[in-house]
């Protein structure tokens, strides 16, 4: 596998291919890059120091969509996305339910209502979105709490774990008791998570690894495999690129899933070389906007994906 992948990052001339899909020039220091950046080691999620906190409330409102707030909340809209994986992050678990809280941009929580304050489950391609505002700060004795989200999650049939994740660049962060911790039972390290803005929504992404039965492969195999280095334009309109890679020679699917864990486009399904290539999804235009998932199938196993929205 290494000696493919290895001849696969030396090939800068890459053949032509018709229609739909064409390969990428590129050059092999280009190639390692971007690997580089995509690649995530399987981290097994940790509990929180402090727990569900006082400000938990049970039965929340269960969101099929997985909005949080509505249009008119106050705050800076947020959106993450993910899948759910079990500990090796080998197979995804769909039906996870994943149960939220959070404060609102005034750094309050609603303890006699559910606002703010839902559930969602991970589909049947074990992926999971959730759309808010970002939480505000608040005190907590002397000093402010970075901004978070709690969440507890229970896979079918296996116990709950709960835990809280931040957000990388919030300076609470270092004097905070919880999310400061970088070892251990409490480690959160890999629960600060990174946003970037898109059309002045912050997005991030936040996989789940955790004790369940799963199925279908994912995540870390497109190490090996192969992987999608990028989406554009995202949003879009009309038409979106896919530009993605194989490193052995392989049998690739690209298909579409909606939130619900639909398939909703086949966009490609061919056996092709070691390279890089171009895919092109130009959907009907009765396709509903909203968020979609891009996933790249090698020799039938998901391997990697990509969060991808239609306008």
């Amino acid at each position: 596998m290494k000696k493919d992948r290895r001849q696969f990052l030396k090939n800068t001339v890459l053949a032509t291919t018709a229609l739909s899909i064409s390969p990428l020039m590129g050059n092999a220091s280009i190639l390692k890059e971007n690997s580089s950046a995509n690649m995530q080691s399987c981290n097994q999620l940790t509990q929180d120091y402090y727990g569900e906190g006082p400000f938990y409330t049970a039965n929340a409102p269960v969101s099929n969509d997985g909005i949080i707030v509505p249009n008119t909340e106050p705050g800076t809209r947020l959106r993450i996305t993910g899948v759910v994986k079990n500990l090796d992050c080998t197979e995804i678990i769909p039906n996870t339910v994943i149960d939220l809280w959070h404060a609102n941009d005034a750094g309050d929580y609603d303890n006699s209502g559910y606002h703010l304050r839902r559930k969602v489950s991970s589909n049947s391609a074990g992926f999971y979105s959730i759309e808010t505002i970002q939480p505000g700060k608040y005190l907590n004795g002397s000093s402010y709490r970075p901004s978070h989200i709690h969440f507890k999650i229970t896979t079918p049939g296996f116990p709950t774990l709960t835990t809280q994740i931040y957000f990388e660049g919030d300076t609470d962060i270092p004097g905070d008791a919880a999310a400061s911790i970088t070892s251990g039972t409490y480690d959160a390290t890999h629960r600060i998570i990174p946003l970037t803005s898109n059309n002045g929504v912050m997005e991030g992404t936040w996989d789940i690894a955790i004790d369940g039965n799963g199925v279908l492969g994912v995540s870390d195999l497109h190490l090996t495999n192969g992987m999608i280095y990028g989406v554009s334009p995202n949003p879009f309109t009309e038409e979106l690129h896919i530009n993605y890679g194989l490193f052995k020679p392989s049998k690739v699917k690209i298909e579409i899933y909606n939130l619900a864990g639909q398939l909703v486009a086949n966009i490609e399904e061919k056996q092709l070389e070691a390279e890089k290539y171009t895919a092109v999804w130009r959907p009907q235009i009765a396709m509903p906007s909203g968020m979609y998932f891009c996933v790249l199938k090698v020799n039938d196993l998901q391997v990697h994906y990509q969060k991808i929205i239609k306008k």
